[in-house]
């Protein structure tokens, strides 16, 4: 009996520690090498995003990218502004930077996955899902995005 609770112990314990990794604000990864950055800079631009200005992100996410360009959650938080600014080439440049930086970086996969929808690139936003789904073991909002995305983008095509 007692073999029995130490296994459900370490069971529980280890499904809490996985759960908390899902845990992560918009636009950074749970897997991030490159450490998010908690500059003032990257903050206001975060705060930026989230409040959908982003041309106000932009001014701030650059001055973060000065300081610390090799942070893939900037990277990708530029790319998100330039591309719901409709900028594609930049977007492009800087999801293409923060997947160097970090290749299963989740964020910068669903959104370059969706700018890929965008401009009619079924395939590649596929293989954006697949790099998710190697990342997230346990699955993953990122994932559960795109994959929404790519059906949505499935069905519009059908008709």
């Amino acid at each position: 009996m007692k073999y029995t609770y130490s296994t459900i112990t370490l069971i529980f314990v280890a499904g809490l520690l996985l759960s908390f990794g899902n845990v992560m604000a918009a636009g950074t990864s749970s897997t991030s090498r490159s450490r998010p950055s908690v500059s003032p800079e990257f903050k206001a631009g975060k705060k930026a995003v989230e409040e959908k200005d982003f041309q106000s992100a932009l001014t701030y996410l650059k001055k973060a990218n000065e300081k610390n360009p090799k942070n893939a959650d900037i990277h990708n938080l530029l790319g998100y502004s330039y591309r719901k600014l409709g900028d594609t080439e930049r977007a492009f440049q800087h999801y293409h930077i923060a997947l160097q930086i970090e290749p299963k970086h989740r964020g910068a996969n669903e959104y370059l996955g969706e700018l890929y929808l965008e401009t009619d690139q079924l395939d590649k936003a596929e293989e954006r899902l697949e790099v998710l789904d190697e990342a997230c073991f346990w699955g993953c909002e990122e994932y559960d995005d795109l994959k929404e995305a790519i059906e949505k983008y499935k069905e519009k095509k059908k008709r």
